[in-house]
């Protein structure tokens, strides 16, 4: 079989950060929905709301009774279950065609259409927020998914580090600015002559506008380039993605160090998004905090990412980006034990936990993002980052459910939050048996055996 190759025009420098530094505002714009909507704001909202609708403390989903304050876990493994279904499809269209940008903002608008929906959702009418949720967060990571597959496009291998560590930094300098305005609002929503639910609901409909506004830099900003290394299938494009998603996964066993970090992604990561998700709801309905109190500790946890991230990105410049992940899994181990007997009330202790999560959240996510780019082949981005997604939401319902039924039997977020300990020691003990030489060689090898 004949494969097609085409070469993209080597960049020059300035043109590469030009588009590098278009490209760090997809992060900015993006991270709007992460922070405000998915990270502080919707969960405690639709626990409150479905709370109210409640009878006997418990809710009718789809024919199961449950328990209000597990919803968000389990509306969580509902979007991650079909980002699994769906991301390594996309992923092999996005190699097998030149838009990868025109695919980025079209989920990127699309998820921000739905979150501006979530205004609409009341104490009747929160199954519908649900269903919004489930549709903002499947387009949110469908469109990072493509926005991922564009960094080796517009970076050298020697600048991935520090390209994805300044994307991240800025997506969270970016969320928290428009968190700060939320914060206020919602805080102080007399003031503006607001209830606190109309205040909430005007931060998620602000978000979703943020999204949408800022998508337009990145869209305007990088240039599509013609698809590497496509094998040419009957049946149009659809047809012609599938197997190519099949000859992906068939061929990742030739990438044995690829899929080694792939699985310990994994683990580490659901754990991540895990605390991520449910941190605001464990802080309202655990530690008894006012929603603004937590709102203010993720405005913190925001602010102290931005110099997390440039810190970790600096560190894997001297130590290796292998070796500053795994002592981040080392304090975010620490942190869901601390979580498990944080007293409840005491504003000081959770400050602290707040800052150290900010430490660690954007430096480990960031370096995942660029340590894995090194093991994949030229011209494979799209299918292989969708195959990092698929690890990265399409598979983060584990720890989700784990969470959820956790807190459905035991009606308390404590022992949920410190048994995701489990999925950083099991990543942490995978991802110290890669062989970062060995990764690498294999990807040159085989980007050299299919010329781009």
């Amino acid at each position: 079989m004949t494969v097609l190759n085409e070469e993209h025009p080597p960049l020059e420098p300035r043109e590469r950060r030009r588009e590098q530094r278009s490209w760090y505002f997809y992060d900015w714009a993006n991270s709007a929905f992460a922070t405000t909507v998915a990270g502080v704001l919707f969960a405690p909202y639709l626990v409150a709301v479905a709370g109210d609708a409640a009878i006997d403390n418990r809710v009718d989903v789809l024919g199961l009774a449950l328990n209000p304050k597990a919803l968000p876990g389990f509306i969580t493994f509902v979007s991650t279950v079909l980002f699994a279904v769906a991301l390594p499809v996309l992923g092999a269209i996005a190699d097998r065609t030149a838009y990868k940008k025109h695919l980025m903002a079209g989920f990127a608008w699309s998820g921000a259409a739905a979150a501006a929906g979530l205004f609409f959702m009341t104490e009747d009418s929160w199954q519908l927020g649900m269903a919004l949720f489930i549709v903002a967060n499947f387009c949110f990571g469908a469109s990072t998914l493509f926005n991922d597959a564009i960094l080796p496009l517009i970076s050298t291998p020697d600048e991935r580090d520090g390209v994805s560590s300044r994307g991240w930094a800025l997506g969270y300098a970016g969320g928290g600015l428009l968190l700060a305005v939320n914060f206020v609002v919602v805080s102080a929503p007399g003031t503006f002559g607001l209830t606190e639910g109309m205040a909430v609901r005007i931060s998620l409909l602000s978000a979703a506008i943020w999204w949408a506004a800022f998508t337009f830099i990145p869209f305007l900003g990088i240039r599509n380039r013609p698809p590497l290394d496509v094998v040419p299938a009957e049946g149009g494009i659809v047809r012609g993605s599938f197997a190519q998603l099949w000859d992906t996964l068939k061929e990742l066993r030739e990438y044995p160090v690829a899929l080694t970090f792939l699985i310990a992604y994994l683990f580490f990561n659901d754990g991540i998004q895990t605390v991520i998700a449910q941190a605001s709801v464990y802080g309202t309905e655990e530690l008894g905090f006012e929603l603004g109190t937590m709102l203010g500790i993720y405005l913190l946890v925001q602010f102290v990412a931005v110099g997390g991230a440039l810190l970790f990105g600096r560190l894997a410049a001297r130590m290796g980006s292998k070796r500053v992940i795994l002592i981040g899994l080392g304090i975010w181990s620490a942190i869901v034990t601390v979580a498990l007997v944080l007293p409840a009330g005491r504003l000081v202790p959770l400050i602290g936990l707040g800052v150290a999560i900010g430490i660690v959240l954007g430096g480990t996510q960031a370096l995942a993002r660029s340590y894995f780019s090194l093991l994949i082949p030229a011209g494979k981005e799209g299918e292989f980052f969708s195959l990092y997604h698929a690890m990265d939401r399409g598979t983060s319902w584990i720890g989700a459910l784990v969470f959820a039924l956790v807190v459905q039997a035991t009606d308390s977020y404590r022992p949920a939050i410190f048994a995701l300990i489990f999925f950083f020691a099991v990543g942490g003990l995978l991802l110290a048996r890669v062989d970062t030489e060995k990764g690498m060689r294999d990807a040159a090898a085989g980007g050299a055996a299919h010329p781009g």
